[in-house]
């Protein structure tokens, strides 16, 4: 039997709303983890729906440490004014910005990769499989293995979440577009460190 006990811890951990939270306690018999899997993989179909819809409003979200020597400016984009202004919304783009912060990603998704770094980056990794001995078909494994690892070290979109990283930055997106019904893209961000070049 779901209770509205139920329905309501599992809108506190997920955000979503209660009829989906509901939907989501029905579908899986009340298991509350099953439930967030379920509301996780609703939110993925739903972004997916949304990700060819213009996104010129948003938020430009910020986050100084607080020793003062590091800043950060994330532009967070959605498809209206009303989601832009909302808690839900704003919140994302100042837990964006805390990540940049964190992680110092060299871009938001493996796409916008400066293509001499990823080459780069391939190189090494071939040689130093080469360098362990492995033969040519198993190096180009690794190779890809470690370009994937790399991915979220340097893309923002791929990073595991800093206050959760059960999650990634793109579930946290997922997630969002679920709750608040539109397309949401990261723009671009700035990170400043005093005294480093950027």
């Amino acid at each position: 039997m779901i209770n509205a006990q139920m329905v309501k811890n599992l809108r506190d951990k997920t955000g979503a709303g209660m009829m989906d939270c509901k939907k989501a306690l029905e579908s899986t018999g009340g298991d509350e983890e099953k439930a967030m899997v379920w509301l996780r993989e609703k939110g993925l179909a739903k972004a997916q729906k949304r990700a060819g819809r213009s996104t010129s409003e948003g938020w430009i979200g910020s986050y100084i440490h607080s020793n003062g020597k590091i800043a950060v400016l994330v532009e967070l984009k959605c498809e209206t004014d009303f989601v832009a202004k909302s808690d839900k919304f704003q919140e994302l783009a100042k837990d964006l910005s805390m990540q940049v912060a964190a992680t110092s990603p060299v871009c938001v998704s493996p796409d916008q990769l400066p293509q001499d770094l990823l080459e780069k980056e391939r190189q090494i990794y071939l040689n130093q499989a080469k360098d362990e001995g492995k033969p040519e078909n198993i190096a180009e494994k690794i190779v890809e293995g470690r370009i994937k690892k790399y991915y979220k070290e340097v893309c923002l979109i791929e990073q595991p979440f800093i206050k959760d990283d059960s999650k990634t930055i793109a579930d946290l997106i997922n997630e969002a577009v679920a709750v608040l019904g539109e397309n949401i893209q990261i723009g671009r961000f700035t990170r400043l460190a005093l005294g480093q070049d950027n």
